[in-house]
């Protein structure tokens, strides 16, 4: 068993940048709904054989997720937790959209907060560079705030898109 809060670490809020816009930390962690959503998605991948045990990959992240719940830990590290969990995370992730853009970037217009999105200028700018725990947690802000046009506005932009094809937006190339 791993030693008590070496992979989990609170979480307050994310950091401020000099001007007060929030931004997402650059050691961001795993969320412990995301945790959430990867057993589910297992679950559902591959359910349980006999109704009692678990399969390797809901079994490592059940781990995680009562070792989080037990110490009110709401992130995971993701440099120390279990390999095994943390591959089981990154699979979950993969299935999930890469970015909240329903292609209204007002960023490209000068604001500093995309109204079609919800993202930062910087943000956007860094998205293919940042990692999947920075991009969950740019994701979870965004949601929660619940303001971006792909939330109301345009949210049907967001339906139509789930899973597109690479360089495709709801079948046709990028322009």
């Amino acid at each position: 068993m791993w030693q008590a809060r070496t992979w989990c670490a609170g979480y307050d809020a994310p950091p401020l940048t000099t001007a007060g816009l929030r931004k997402a930390s650059p050691l961001a962690g795993i969320h412990i709904t995301d945790i959430e959503s990867a057993i589910n998605y297992w679950r559902a991948r591959e359910p349980s054989p006999d109704g009692l045990s678990l399969p390797a990959p809901t079994a490592a992240l059940a781990a995680v997720y009562a070792h989080m719940v037990y110490h009110h830990d709401s992130e995971a590290d993701e440099a120390t937790m279990p390999a095994q969990a943390y591959t089981a995370w990154l699979a979950w992730y993969q299935s999930t959209p890469d970015t909240p853009c329903i292609a209204i970037c007002s960023t490209s217009q000068g604001d500093d907060w995309c109204k079609g999105c919800g993202r930062s200028f910087e943000e956007v700018q860094k998205w293919t560079e940042m990692e999947p725990t920075q991009k969950r947690a740019t994701w979870r802000r965004i949601t929660a705030e619940g303001t971006a046009w792909r939330f109301n506005k345009y949210a049907e932009r967001a339906a139509e898109n789930k899973n597109p094809a690479p360089g495709q937006w709801n079948g046709r190339p990028f322009q």
